[in-house]
């Protein structure tokens, strides 16, 4: 990477550790996504059972494998169940011992801005999990909240779409609120965590490295 670039990076990442900390968030800085995960390691004790959101980025660092490898239960729907089990494991999501998502972007004045289809990620980020991580590579770095919902439209849930080989018009052309309903679309709640919520202890790793959606 040139220095130029790290060094824009770098100043980016310090703007909005500083805005998320001022926030009440805990923020902790990973140069690389393999820090990312011995960090996000750190924070999971072993003995926790811990929910995986759908999210590309803890795949991404290693963080299921790793986890899985050390013997932590593990609450995630990236393999094949049935739907009755899918639906346990994400009501599980909200009573876990610690729950582990990215965030569809990272403002620079210090809020998460998520959207969400089934809702279990977004409502265990707010409460029900007593410690929550937030794995976000600079990528999800925007300056604002318009921003952000400008990136979860545009950018986040198209490339989702298309993970999961959806139909919606942001995967055919471009995002068209009128005309993207259900069963199809894929932003039915958008929620803003303008502060950490009051009873979750909500710690984000902020990676300098491009990752996830």
């Amino acid at each position: 990477m040139r220095e130029e670039k790290k060094w824009f990076i770098e100043k980016q990442i310090q703007r909005t550790s500083r805005a998320l900390e001022f926030n009440g968030f805990k923020v902790v800085y990973a140069a690389t996504k393999n820090q990312a995960l011995q960090e996000a390691l750190r924070l999971i004790p072993q003995n926790a059972a811990v929910g995986i959101a759908g999210s590309v980025t803890a795949r991404e660092i290693g963080l299921v494998e790793e986890l899985n490898r050390r013997g932590n239960k593990v609450l995630e729907t990236w393999k094949k169940i049935t739907p009755e089990e899918d639906l346990a494991i994400r009501k599980g999501h909200l009573t876990c011992d610690v729950f582990v998502s990215s965030s569809n972007a990272v403002t620079e004045d210090g809020k998460l801005v998520n959207a969400d289809g089934t809702g279990n990620r977004v409502a265990a980020m707010i409460f029900g999990p007593p410690k929550v991580i937030v794995v976000a590579g600079v990528n999800k770095i925007v300056k604002d909240v318009h921003a952000g919902i400008e990136r979860i439209r545009n950018v986040a849930t198209p490339m989702n779409v298309k993970r999961v080989g959806g139909t919606t018009p942001c995967v055919v052309d471009t995002c068209n609120l009128e005309t993207c309903s259900p069963p199809n679309r894929h932003c039915h709640a958008i929620t803003i965590l303008e502060k950490r919520p009051t009873k979750t202890d909500t710690t984000v790793i902020l990676v300098g490295e491009e990752l996830g959606f």
